[in-house]
């Protein structure tokens, strides 16, 4: 029970719920398109069951990725992955726009399963990390944030289109998290460990900082039009 008293616990555990709302938010939309030619009873059938079924693999995807991540260099390639995760939501990638709408409930269930899983490399990745190999904070803070994810995830929707800022507190979460588990790979571990422990809190703030500051940067530059692309082509 100490370990539910430390600090450093309620902090981990206040990332991994940030971090499951944050990237969770896309899920709700798969799972409006996906079961949106349902009748009103399929609906919630489908929202239910596609839900549940996408979050117990999603669990099981996590465990793996925690035991992953104890292997040397995967921690510094899963901290390239999670900055360029973090940059993505904040320049606004959709993979969610092509999403087909089914009539057939078996149909919708399979597709809101395989379209979450495809979509959550992110979150997996992210919650693993924040994790830190702690099984017990793992399960806490999916367990905490299920309910979340399947109830709330309109309401999350809404919030992040009127305060932005949301959206960026997780962008920049997920940037401090990838400098946190670079420096813990264990291929530069003892390095860091040897006289470099200021990389502790250097790696998370510039890991933030790039995120935050590259992503708004993309996010800003103007779309290319189709004819100036062509005439820039001649």
């Amino acid at each position: 029970m100490s370990a539910f008293t430390t600090p450093e616990f309620w902090i981990a555990l206040s990332q991994i719920i940030m971090i499951n709302i944050v990237l969770s938010g896309d899920n709700a939309v798969v799972i409006a398109l996906a079961s949106r030619s349902l009748p009103p009873a399929q609906q919630k059938k489908a929202i239910m069951f596609g839900s549940v079924g996408a979050i117990v693999l999603r669990i099981v995807l996590t465990f793996f990725a925690v035991y992953l991540l104890s292997l040397p260099y995967l921690k510094l390639i899963g901290a390239a992955l999670l900055l360029w995760i973090g940059i993505g939501l904040l320049k606004g990638d959709d993979e969610e726009e092509h999403m087909e709408s089914h009539s057939n409930l078996a149909a919708a269930i399979k597709t809101i399963i395989v379209a979450d899983l495809v979509m959550s490399l992110d979150n997996v990745l992210g919650v693993a990390a924040a994790a830190k190999g702690n099984v017990v904070l793992l399960v806490v803070g999916l367990v905490i944030s299920i309910p979340l994810i399947i109830y709330g995830s309109t309401l999350i929707l809404k919030l992040m289109a009127r305060f932005p800022a949301i959206i960026t507190i997780g962008a920049g979460l997920l940037g401090w998290v990838a400098g946190e588990m670079a420096v813990s790979d264990p291929s530069v571990h003892a390095w860091v460990e040897n006289g470099r422990q200021s990389l502790h809190t250097i790696a998370p703030v510039a890991g933030a900082l790039l995120v935050v500051g590259l992503g708004k940067w993309l996010a800003s530059r103007p779309q290319a039009l189709p004819g100036k692309l062509s005439e820039a082509a001649e």
